[in-house]
């Protein structure tokens, strides 16, 4: 076996017995990983940074030519860096080489060779290349709003100010600039897919708005349409007008859910409809409702339920055998008041649960703070236990089980497994490559670790999504970023005029 590489073979035994084996067995080979690391320069010169507004710039820079050279290409090839696959059949690699051909990921291994004539080389020496990261359940419509409430608890603050008294205030246009500095923010922080559960559906044009800023941001998105509030709203019924508009193919980077809260008619409309629902409000005052839904037959797999709060055994099992699958927010539950965050109870009955940073009126949406929540929060319960003399407390966490979290757990969550979530060939190549040279990080030592516990959005240089490039060395491609910004600042002014609520930009 190479020392560059680690264990290829079929994990054996069931679901628990794969994970904990694949966290084990999945940590590359100290000796090939020190080899690669020794080449890396510790000094390296930090690379050019892209104007968004690249092509109105006087002169192109090298930055420039390289990143026209990659956009030119069918052909892309990464070239040379730690390579975190999450697939344990593939394997992990200290060094290696990604080949993507027409946004798949066509080959992932050592030294691949390639006519440089017929493919574009990107250097990913001192990187971590890996999937992008997924979040399972974001409001994107309140990005216009963001740290408004950094104080404020679910009950009463967000559901009085947020949805209630400043979501009634939204025009569509609003909801155009919510959703879109919201996606570019994800794309920035290394976020290539994302559940958005899009509760201002006041009329089906809001609804349009929001999907249309979905579109142009390049960001992959499940669009959970939900509810609205006023006289103008037509859900849930309006999710078959979006079917065949803007959900008429499954070949795009949106696909379609139906979002709202334990109820048997919007389960009924989502069963009808074909689409998964993605349901709030999951907790032991509604656990009463999801065993009802489970007796008549209304569950099916692949729907997603979100915080899921002090349930019970019961609760917990249906969602398991019914083939559910879970959003946790650690971040947001801890701060707001939602409850202790489930990641042991979803552990104990056999889910792998997805994260999701839930709101930023309140809490950061990037990907590293809420795998650092997950991460230590699981493992300060289960030390605790231990310290307290349980016998046979849970395992510790790992790394590697957050990135999976991160990854392809969301994309099961997202019903996108067979797309993303994995460097997998034949998969679409959605690829974050991270910086592993700065200062907040080097020297490398552990590419799980280092990831998880120690990188934030900075170290994110280049984000690619079904293999086109939407951040390049650091800076987001063809973005007017002044004028996301404006749109962004002009459409808070007017939700907080019409809902005359006050600001305190300094309380």
């Amino acid at each position: 076996m190479s020392d560059q590489t680690k264990d290829r073979s079929e994990p054996p035994g069931g679901a628990g017995d794969h994970h904990a084996k694949a966290s084990a067995g999945n940590v590359t080979s100290r000796r090939g990983f020190l080899q690669s690391s020794a080449g890396l320069a510790a000094g390296g010169a930090a690379a050019q940074a892209l104007s968004p507004a690249a092509l109105a710039q006087p002169a192109a820079t090298d930055t420039d030519a390289e990143l026209a050279r990659v956009q030119g290409q069918r052909r892309i090839l990464l070239k040379g860096g730690v390579v975190l696959t999450l697939d344990p059949r593939v394997g992990d690699f200290a060094q290696a080489d990604v080949l993507i051909e027409d946004g798949k990921i066509r080959e992932v291994r050592p030294n691949i060779a390639v006519s440089e004539e017929a493919v574009a080389v990107v250097d990913a020496e001192n990187r971590i290349v890996l999937p992008g990261f997924i979040d399972t359940h974001h409001h994107f419509y309140q990005g216009i709003l963001r740290n408004i409430l950094t104080n404020g608890l679910l009950n009463p603050d967000y559901n009085r100010d947020i949805s209630n008294t400043l979501t009634s205030a939204y025009r569509p246009s609003d909801v155009y600039a919510g959703v879109l500095v919201t996606a570019l923010g994800m794309i920035e922080a290394g976020t290539t897919t994302a559940v958005d559960t899009s509760q201002v559906s006041h009329t089906p044009e809001h609804s349009d708005a929001g999907i249309r800023a979905l579109q142009e941001s390049g960001l992959r998105a499940v669009y959970a349409y939900s509810r609205g509030a006023g006289a103008g709203t037509k859900y849930p019924q309006d999710i078959a007008r979006l079917q065949e508009t803007a959900f008429s193919t499954r070949d795009q980077l949106l696909t379609l859910a139906l979002g709202g809260t334990l109820d048997a008619n919007i389960f009924a409309v989502a069963r009808e409809a074909g689409v998964p629902t993605v349901s709030h409000g999951v907790n032991s005052n509604t656990e009463r409702t999801l065993v009802d839904l489970g007796r008549m037959g209304l569950l099916q797999p692949g729907d997603e339920y979100i915080h899921c709060t002090h349930l019970s055994g019961i609760a917990w099992r249906l969602i398991r055998d019914t083939g559910g699958h879970v959003s946790l927010a650690p971040p947001i539950e801890m701060a707001m008041g939602h409850g202790m965050p489930a990641i042991q109870d979803a552990l104990d009955h056999g889910i792998r649960p997805s994260l999701s940073s839930d709101v930023d009126v309140t809490m950061a949406q990037d990907p590293f703070t809420i795998m650092r929540s997950a991460f230590t929060l699981q493992r300060l319960m289960v030390l605790q236990r231990t310290r307290n003399g349980e016998l046979n407390p849970p395992r510790l966490i790992t790394c590697r089980d957050v990135l999976e979290f991160a990854t392809i757990e969301g994309a099961r969550c997202a019903l996108l497994e067979r797309k993303v979530g994995t460097l997998t060939p034949g998969k679409e190549a959605d690829i974050v490559m991270l910086r592993a040279d700065r200062l907040n990080v080097w020297p490398l030592n552990n590419a799980p670790g280092v990831v998880v516990n120690l990188m934030n959005p900075s170290n994110v240089e280049t984000v690619l999504i079904a293999g086109k490039v939407r951040k390049w060395r650091g800076n987001l491609v063809g973005v007017d970023v002044a004028r996301v910004l404006r749109l962004a600042q002009e459409a808070r002014d007017g939700v907080l005029r019409r809902a005359d609520f006050k600001m305190n930009l300094l309380g």
